[in-house]
């Protein structure tokens, strides 16, 4: 291939009002104007929209991000990469990712979550590493809002399909809802792989002449522009833009990840990256500017299902199951030979060069010709302005609660929407493929064996985004904070975390200080918890019609245990264990009911602050909690969080079948302390109570005896205040199946 000279002429020249109708400001218009110093034609206009969208170039973001804490001596790729990767000993890293597929999955839901999965999956395995599990966060409408249903089973069913199809267990994750989502559902799929820490491939080009190539599945019309689509708001023309869908086939998606990591064991690669958001313009773009190289592709070469693609079609189409490499020259027939077995496209298409542009040849002429650095290291950049977060009130117990007791309460709670149980969700997912997964969905934590050994990897994606309204930088620590507990509650140390911030429209300063606030937040508990964010996703604009979502910045944590038969459950297996509450003091008579779940469902969700979260209090309750779960003290053991210590109890009855007798403070506010959110509180079920007290009182930490399993049947709160285990069963588990089927209504 030669470069012809002159400027690319086979489209017509842009105009202002085509780049507006891609996403371009005026702004950056004049800024592409000056880069290239001539109007672009249509593909590379279409290249500059994808690459500066907010889905690729994080502009309204990236100042905040950089905030950040990235480094530690666990990490080995931080971000930047496809995924990050961080040691786990034993001379392998854990590799993993959390990315959203919100507005695709809003469109069309099953292909929406299939493909999230799908191109999670790819961004593991293009770092070497084979995924061995899967994890996701869902937020859906109001339970009883005319889509919610049918979105729900949409992008159930489409996680499940790919999932399982392509043989990795899904082991956790959570389903939230809220009527901010009806219009803009969230969809965020996480992926962990393992790979050997010295054999982990990156992106960056290298070798000027070495041979670029295309790979896996055949490129088609889908998901044109899905990158710009996904930096938008939604408006009533939504269902217009599902041409910009991607459709998966987790079949050959098998077959793509197979041949990745078999061509890379021949030691043949020297540079991949997965064709995800903006297909093979970010590809190429991305792995040539890591490189600081250029690139030059011929696109009469790339294998198209579809009849006279355009070059604009063929760079901006978001078909499933490609990937770009750059291989050493000599290994191009190994490569051609392991791609036929898997019978995979595999195709040469350019070669690596010198110049710092992007050139693309087609139909005999040049389709494109810009220079790389204004696509990715000049890229537009905003600080964007900020409101003022306004302070909220701290909410006093005794103005929203009444003189009932605690199980009429529970007995409302539990049949809602926000607690029913997801299993009806989990069980459409293959957990248990692979042979390893050691603790599936329904508990705190995920946990899967590392292959071969009987050390197990955790990880959970936590986040709650009432309390990211109610004080974004409380709500950023608190999610990262929470992700941290769900592992301690099993025995696992938390290593470092992957994020997916969920927000509306940067341009709104009340949403750009939810942004950044959020993430501020996030990087002081990453710090204080020594979990430093190694890979994560940006999506802005979830509004629809201007009505922004609740915040949610998703935390995703993964860690390990050293001993997997020493990790701990969260059911009651048997009678006769002392309940003792880490985080909690023996005089504890009240608690924090602002932005609740009892606030929201009770007292209609009254103006207030969210519990505060004390970092150092949260490291230090956790590691008491994992070593006790280490030297053998815990039989069982359940964080605290979304309606407090009754409905951990509730859950930890339901969970072993059986009961629990527990001692009420004979004073105080018995709803605020039954009921309140207050952070950094586990329930242990331990067989010597007094010796727990004891470790406890011996470091300074806060500690409650509270009462013991019991073989009744019932949870009890002393005299009449009782529920029946099997009554409290029936109210979580009935709830989403009755949603589901259109039989009952549910309270959000």
């Amino acid at each position: 291939m030669t470069q012809t000279s002159g400027k690319p002429m086979n489209d017509a020249e842009m105009d202002f009002e085509m780049a507006a109708s891609m996403g371009l400001s005026r702004a950056e218009w004049d800024l592409i104007l000056d880069r290239l110093q001539r109007a672009p034609n249509l593909c590379e206009l279409g290249i500059f929209s994808a690459m500066w969208s907010e889905h690729c170039s994080y502009k309204s973001s990236k100042r905040w991000l950089k905030t950040l804490p990235v480094d530690g001596p666990q990490v080995i790729e931080g971000p930047g990469e496809n995924a990050g990767a961080v040691d786990i000993g034993d001379g392998l890293a854990a590799i993993f990712k959390i990315e959203s597929h919100n507005h695709p999955s809003f469109i069309e839901p099953y292909q929406g979550a299939a493909t999230g999965v799908g191109g999670i999956l790819r961004d593991v395995f293009t770092m070497g590493a084979r995924p061995v599990a899967l994890l996701n966060a869902l937020r859906f409408g109001a339970p009883d809002h005319e889509k919610t249903r049918h979105l729900l089973g949409g992008v159930v069913s489409g996680i499940g399909g790919y999932g399982n199809c392509i043989g990795i267990p899904t082991i956790g994750g959570e389903v939230n809802f809220d009527p901010s989502y009806n219009g803009n559902i969230l969809v965020n799929a996480m992926a962990i792989g393992l790979a050997n820490s010295d054999r982990i491939f990156r992106s960056a080009a290298t070798g000027p002449g070495n041979p670029v190539i295309y790979v896996g599945a055949k490129t088609g019309r889908d998901g044109i522009h899905g990158a710009t689509m996904a930096s938008a708001e939604f408006s009533d023309e939504t269902e217009s833009k599902r041409p910009t869908v991607q459709v998966g086939d987790p079949f050959t998606g098998k077959l793509l990840m197979e041949a990745c990591l078999e061509l890379m064991a021949s030691d043949s690669v020297l540079a991949i990256q997965d064709m995800g958001a903006a297909g093979l313009t970010s590809s190429s773009v991305e792995m040539a500017s890591k490189g600081g190289l250029g690139m030059e592709m011929d696109l009469d070469l790339v294998p198209a299902r579809e009849e006279a693609m355009s070059a604009y079609e063929l760079m901006l189409s978001e078909s499933q199951e490609r990937m770009l490499m750059v291989l050493k020259p000599e290994a191009t027939d190994i490569a051609r030979q392991i791609f036929d077995k898997w019978d995979l496209d595999f195709m040469p298409i350019g070669k690596v060069t010198e110049t710092g542009r992007l050139v693309l040849l087609k139909d005999g002429g040049v389709a494109c010709d810009i220079p790389l650095d204004p696509l990715v290291d000049d890229a537009p950049e905003y600080d964007r302005p900020q409101a003022d977060v306004p302070s909220r009130p701290i909410l006093q117990s005794d103005s929203i609660t009444s003189g009932a007791g605690i199980a009429p309460i529970l007995r409302q709670m539990l049949a809602s929407a926000d607690l029913g149980s997801r299993r009806w969700v989990y069980e459409q997912y293959d957990s248990q493929v692979m042979a390893d997964t050691i603790a599936g969905p329904g508990g705190d934590a995920g946990l899967i064996r590392i292959h071969g050994t009987n050390r197990g990897l955790a990880a959970s994606t936590d986040c709650t985004p009432r309390y990211v309204e109610a004080d974004p930088h409380t709500g950023g620590a608190q999610a990262v904070a929470e992700a941290w507990r769900n592992l301690s509650a099993i025995g696992a140390r938390g290593l470092a975390i992957t994020n997916n911030l969920n927000f509306g429209n940067p341009e709104k300063p009340d949403i750009m200080a939810q942004v950044a606030q959020s993430v501020l937040g996030m990087g002081d508990a990453a710090r204080a918890l020594d979990t430093p964010v190694v890979s994560g996703n940006v999506s802005l604009y979830n509004e629809t019609d201007g009505n922004a979502i609740l915040p949610c910045p998703v935390v995703g944590m993964v860690g390990t245990i050293d001993d997997i038969d020493k990790a701990v459950g969260n059911g009651l297996p048997h009678a006769g264990l002392s309940l003792v509450v880490i985080g909690q003091g023996q005089t504890c008579d009240d608690g924090w009911l602002g932005v609740s779940l009892y606030a929201r469902m009770l007292a209609d969700g009254p103006d207030a602050a969210p519990p505060p979260v004390d970092l150092d209090a949260e490291h230090r309750h956790g590691l008491f909690v994992q070593s006790l779960i280490a030297d053998g003290h815990v039989v069982a053991a359940h964080d605290i969080s979304d309606g407090g210590l009754a409905v951990a109890l509730a859950e930890m009855c339901i969970a072993g079948r059986t009961g629990a007798s527990i001692t009420s403070p004979a004073s105080g506010n018995l709803h605020g302390w039954a009921f309140g959110e207050d952070q950094g509180r586990y329930i242990l079920a331990v067989k010597d109570g007094d010796a727990v007290m004891a470790a406890a009182a011996a470091q300074g930490l806060p500690a409650s005896l509270i009462g013991t399993s019991i073989d009744s049947g019932e949870l009890q709160f002393g005299g009449s205040d009782v529920i029946s285990v099997e009554e409290m069963e029936h109210l979580v588990e009935t709830t989403i199946p009755a949603l589901m089927s259109g039989t009952g209504h549910t309270e959000g």
